[in-house]
């Protein structure tokens, strides 16, 4: 068996491994290996099979040689679901990879299919990791690795409000960066991100916790029934509120120093330090406990344990915009 590690820039490396379940890098990880193969023959043959197209004996015959020793990529999406005889081709064909033929397996990663996994790494392809993206920070670091790969410069505020505004979906936030990047010259601050995305950043479910931690009850309803009625999913708006009170907490019990010294200790960006600033301004420790709580039973409502989600919602935002008001009663 082959075990050269493939070069992560040899985009016409015998075999490409993606590995996760974000399904915009599994496709940018296939796009990039379709490119380098065009760019080498305008005429290669691409195709791009499931599981279930891929039944034993279907391999040998995909990667036996042509008349017109043309350059192929096969691609084969969730190949941790392929058949235990066709894994076995795919192990047999890792041994002796053939010239021009670029294969690209897309796994999800995890026990099933590890086989498969642990030989296709053995053999040293290029592996490219495509994780699902599950924090606010990551998909933060995923706008501004966005904004560098095209040549732009972003403010850390510009980012957080887009991010915000957008959410979780990292091919809504890729499209909204170059939208931005093709329609904006100069540094992209806050004020552009607000100017193109505030219809969605009023159903932003941060928009609902800024509101809740600064006391402003009406206002935080309003953006709440904002949010639920154009389809954000009401675990992120516990998520929200829920880190929207921690950051107080955890800035109130901090020693006082620069933001950036304060950054580095809670592992918060500078200019989110100067936020939450203002917005602990009639918190007490009682009031963080008591938000903290009746979030979680919000956030236990919203997950199945009660019977009207939204109900729970407006609870807790009520709960919340009281606790941020505890030292000014």
């Amino acid at each position: 068996m082959a075990t050269r590690k493939t070069s992560p820039d040899d985009l016409l490396g015998p075999v490409t491994l993606a590995v996760g379940q974000e399904d915009l890098l599994l496709d940018r990880a296939v796009q990039e290996v379709v490119a380098a193969a065009r760019a080498a023959d305008a005429d290669t043959d691409v195709r791009d099979l499931a599981p279930d197209q891929l039944q034993p004996g279907a391999l040998a015959e995909l990667t036996s040689p042509s008349l017109f020793a043309e350059r192929k990529v096969l691609i084969v999406r969730n190949a941790q679901d392929l058949s235990a005889d066709t894994i076995k081709d795919v192990k047999a064909y890792l041994d002796d990879p053939i010239e021009d033929i670029s294969l690209v397996l897309l796994h999800a990663g995890g026990a099933k299919g590890k086989g498969l996994l642990d030989a296709a790494r053995k053999a040293g392809a290029r592996e490219v990791a495509c994780p699902k993206t599950t924090k606010p920070a990551e998909r933060l670091t995923f706008v501004r690795q966005e904004f560098r790969a095209l040549g732009r410069s972003a403010t850390p505020e510009a980012c957080q409000a887009l991010v915000d505004s957008i959410g979780s979906d990292l091919r809504e936030l890729a499209s909204a960066v170059s939208q931005l990047t093709s329609d904006v010259d100069g540094t992209i601050d806050e004020a552009v991100v607000g100017r193109y995305y505030t219809g969605r950043a009023e159903a932003s479910s941060f928009n609902v916790a800024d509101r809740a931690v600064e006391g402003r009850a009406a206002e935080a309803l309003e953006a709440l029934r904002w949010s639920l009625s154009t389809g954000v999913a009401p675990v992120l708006i516990t998520s929200a509120l829920a880190q929207g009170v921690r950051a107080i907490g955890k800035l109130s019990s901090a020693r006082g120093g620069r933001p950036a010294d304060l950054a580095r200790e809670l592992g918060m960006p500078p200019w989110k330090i100067d936020r939450v600033r203002q917005q602990m301004r009639g918190w007490t420790p009682d009031g963080v406990s008591l938000a903290l709580r009746a979030i979680a039973e919000a956030d236990a409502g919203v997950k199945g344990g009660g019977d009207d989600p939204e109900y729970a919602l407006e609870k807790a935002v009520v709960a919340v915009a009281r606790a941020a008001r505890m030292r000014r009663a």
